[in-house]
């Protein structure tokens, strides 16, 4: 995501920059650097959480209580029963 499509991203669901930094729990500053490009004319970019968490408020999910989602699980056994793996990678 370019800074440019994260403003229009943004305005295309008209919130403030404020509004916006509250729903992805960040300062307002962080949403003017994103949509800028820049922090004191060094680029900055739209970190993958950031993107990720656009993307979860873009298909209604507000918030997150850390269960697992039913069709990721289900999904994943039709290709491979095995793909589930319970033990801890230490």
């Amino acid at each position: 995501m370019t800074s440019e499509q994260f403003r229009a991203w943004r305005k295309a669901n008209g919130w403030k920059q404020r509004e916006l930094a509250d729903r992805l729990g960040l300062k307002r500053r962080m949403i003017q650097y994103y949509e800028r490009g820049n922090r004191d004319g060094k680029a900055v970019e739209i970190p993958k959480t950031v993107r990720l968490a656009c993307y979860a408020i873009a298909c209604g999910v507000e918030e997150f209580d850390g269960r697992t989602v039913e069709w990721s699980m289900n999904a994943d056994l039709d290709r491979d029963p095995q793909a589930i793996d319970d033990d801890d990678d230490d």
